[in-house]
């Protein structure tokens, strides 16, 4: 596991995730030619829009996951 600082909302928070995430996530901000931050906040918002909401780290695995396999 890492973990990595992002700021959402203007608040700093911690991210906990498997290398092989950060990884993804990292090409995938790249591909999408934005930040991995602008990247992150999109998924948050997202996922806050469900009932009940997931936690961050999960919804942004699920993400990757979804991005994979649509590749």
């Amino acid at each position: 596991m890492r973990k990595r600082s992002i700021t959402l909302k203007g608040h700093r928070t911690s991210i906990a995730l498997e290398a092989e995430f950060w990884d993804a996530l990292d090409a995938i901000a790249a591909t999408d030619k934005r930040t991995l931050p602008a990247l992150i906040d999109s998924i948050d918002r997202n996922r806050l829009k469900q009932t009940p909401p997931p936690g961050l780290a999960s919804a942004i695995r699920v993400y990757v996951l979804k991005r994979l396999q649509a590749a």
